[in-house]
């Protein structure tokens, strides 16, 4: 009976841990899509599509949009994080021991941490689009 409980338990500790995991490699993987994505539409827009590369306003919308989205969605991430991090609740910043508290709270906040990156890796790829007027 004991050991039933241990390996549902066990499960429960492995499960919560596997959704952290995907929450530190979400936020860098949504920089990383928003980089080729406005990279690649500029090419397109600046090398085949003339018209539009004139003025840019289209080009600068959807870049302007992607942005948005990309950084309201690891906006979420990095409340999601904070949340299992738990800084608030109990001030404990250690996480040094191997117990399922600290690495449940270690991930949380290594995964705030990225998203605060991703966050403004995402503000200086979206940049460009602010100061330049035109294709070159």
């Amino acid at each position: 009976m004991a050991q039933h409980r241990e390996e549902k338990t066990e499960l429960k500790t492995f499960s919560e841990e596997q959704s952290s995991l995907w929450l530190i490699a979400l936020g860098p993987t949504i920089w990383a899509l928003h980089f080729i994505a406005c990279y690649a539409a500029t090419a397109v827009v600046c090398a085949k599509l003339d018209r539009l590369a004139e003025d840019g306003w289209l080009l600068r919308a959807m870049i302007g949009t992607a942005t948005a989205v990309a950084l309201a969605l690891i906006a979420w991430i990095g409340w999601r994080s904070w949340r299992q991090w738990d800084f608030l609740d109990d001030r404990d910043h250690v996480h040094h021991r191997p117990v399922t508290e600290h690495r449940h709270e270690f991930l949380g906040h290594a995964s705030f941490l990225l998203a605060c990156l991703s966050f403004v890796g995402v503000l200086y790829v979206a940049l460009p689009a602010v100061f330049v007027t035109g294709c070159v």
